[in-house]
């Protein structure tokens, strides 16, 4: 009897759980990811300056937004902690795009809906393929709790 009163079941772990995780400056690198001012990044520029006697080296970050594609810049001490966001890439199967949004399925038939057309030359170019009939695979980007398409492929044989 002792042993069911203490009894717990776990659903599901993920390992993924938090937004980010933490990585001292100077362990970042280009191409790599970060959050600058909020917002999940993608380095595209670091460099490292020592400073006077007593300071420390510090690291001066440039970003390009994952999401948006605007340029963030930053400066920490390299011996500092930054946060780095989780980023999850998933393809899904393009069911249709109605009202301005994709309808999607990944590969457990789980459809998805949520997902907006993105209004770029990506979003267009994407419009366009899947009228053309086209079967379409969509790359979405999930971060920090927003997601966008990012990335499509064609899987008709030609």
């Amino acid at each position: 009897m002792a042993d069911t009163q203490h009894e717990t079941t776990f659903e599901s772990a993920d390992a993924g759980a938090s937004l980010t995780f933490p990585m001292q400056c100077s362990a970042l690198r280009k191409n790599g990811h970060v959050v600058i001012k909020g917002r999940p990044c993608k380095i595209v520029d670091m460099s490292t300056s020592k400073t006077g006697k007593h300071g420390h080296a510090k690291v001066h970050l440039v970003g390009i937004d994952i999401f948006t594609g605007r340029k963030y810049e930053d400066i920490s001490p390299s011996t500092h902690n930054m946060d780095v966001p989780n980023i999850k890439r998933t393809d899904y199967t393009l069911i249709d795009i109605d009202e301005g949004y994709l309808n999607l399925m990944d590969t457990s038939g789980t459809m998805k809906d949520d997902v907006k057309l993105p209004d770029n030359q990506l979003g267009k170019d994407l419009q366009k393929a899947f009228e053309e009939g086209e079967e379409l695979i969509v790359s979405v980007l999930t971060s920090m709790g927003e997601e966008a398409a990012v990335d499509y492929k064609s899987s008709t044989m030609k």
